[in-house]
């Protein structure tokens, strides 16, 4: 009996200034908008994974969608054999690189995505198949606008097979077959039906995040780089290297936190938009120790999504931050709680005294007085 159904992976909310689809799914153990148990979460994530690869052992590529999808993605890719090459799509800029495919994503608040292709040609030569990973499929047009798209680019993938991963399989029987008959195949752990949920959520008055005001932009947060800079998904990785420097990076960082405190009983560790598997494996580790009474991980997101404080909806308090990675860029944190300590994980290279000050106010003001920022980015 599968233990994952609409009921422990799905509940609904409504999107803040979004007419292009009003409602938002929003999945409890993601570790994105609302605080989860990271073994619960990975253990999710890994369940897909090891459904792919009992079907497609031989897979050596998966592409991960972001934001919300870059754990999961890690995950499956983790799952698979040795020399599988992971890389997500991205909405960040890199100076000096131009190597890149652009896509648009359906219903989203943020449209344009691209994907690194520098190493992509390689890649598929080398694999049979190529997996697609994001936390829910709907009417399948963003993989297939990716795919036309790669397909111009690398005539060599219409003899790959290609596989959809998903956490949450929406596709209508029209769009399944669709799918199916462009040679791709879908794999999920929960199915739904493909209606259109918009009234679902019309009786929810919601409100936006509230903004983080003004004040002291040199905040009491301590502040830890690490020993080394996170590998960049971005850009891809060999996904047997990242997970090894991702649970190193967690060892060293777990035996120095249990080390200094002297007693912990609630921990949140957060992560940073796109950031989100190095954060997962801390949390996973300081779980593993025994020693801590609840660890829960989210993460920050660029979402806008509306606050109601219906006891039936699922965001009920919000903030609004500056971003770590785009000093203009609005992003939000959801549902946060009190803990004894928080723990930033992000991978930025920008030391920016405002993204930690609005993140450190809105903790704060839940209560949590000992605030960790671990900075894993590329050294500049």
């Amino acid at each position: 009996m599968n233990e994952y159904t609409a009921k422990n992976t799905l509940v609904l909310a409504k999107r803040h200034h979004n007419t292009r689809r009003t409602y938002l799914l929003v999945n409890p153990l993601q570790a994105k908008h609302l605080p989860v148990s990271p073994g619960e979460s990975l253990k999710m994530m890994d369940c897909l994974g090891r459904q792919i690869a009992r079907r497609y052992p031989a897979a050596k590529l998966v592409i991960g969608f972001a934001e919300t999808a870059t754990a999961i993605a890690a995950t499956v890719a983790g799952c698979l054999n040795v020399g599988c090459k992971y890389i997500h799509t991205t909405r960040e800029s890199y100076a000096g690189l131009t190597d890149w495919i652009c896509f648009s994503e359906e219903h989203s608040h943020a449209v344009e995505q691209k994907l690194y292709c520098r190493d992509l040609a390689e890649w598929i030569a080398n694999t049979p198949q190529i997996i697609f990973v994001d936390d829910e499929i709907s009417s399948g047009k963003t993989l297939l606008n990716v795919i036309e798209q790669l397909q111009m680019e690398f005539p060599e993938i219409r003899n790959r097979k290609i596989v959809a991963a998903s956490i949450i399989n929406r596709l209508s029987p029209e769009n399944e077959k669709r799918l199916l008959n462009s040679g791709i195949e879908s794999m999920f752990l929960v199915k739904l039906n493909g209606e259109d949920l918009t009234e679902d959520v019309a009786h929810f008055r919601i409100e936006p995040a509230m903004p983080i005001k003004a004040g002291n932009r040199l905040a009491d947060y301590e502040l830890i780089q690490t020993n080394e800079p996170f590998m960049d998904p971005r850009l891809g990785v060999d996904i047997s290297q990242y997970k090894m420097s991702c649970q190193a990076e967690a060892m060293r960082l777990s035996e120095y936190f249990l080390r200094s405190f002297q007693k912990i009983h609630n921990v949140l560790v957060l992560g940073t938009e796109e950031c989100m598997y190095p954060s997962l494996i801390l949390g996973q580790e300081l779980e593993r120790s025994g020693m801590v009474a609840s660890v829960k991980c989210h993460a920050t997101t660029r979402s806008p999504i509306g606050i109601c404080l219906d006891e039936t909806y699922p965001i009920r308090s919000g903030f609004k931050l500056h971003s770590f990675y785009n000093y203009g860029r609005e992003t939000y944190i959801y549902n946060l709680s009190s803990y004894d300590i928080a723990i930033v994980v992000t991978d930025t290279t920008e030391n920016d005294p405002w993204a930690r000050s609005d993140i450190s106010e809105a903790l704060k003001a839940h209560g949590c007085s000992r605030i960790i920022f671990v900075e894993g980015g590329r050294r500049v």
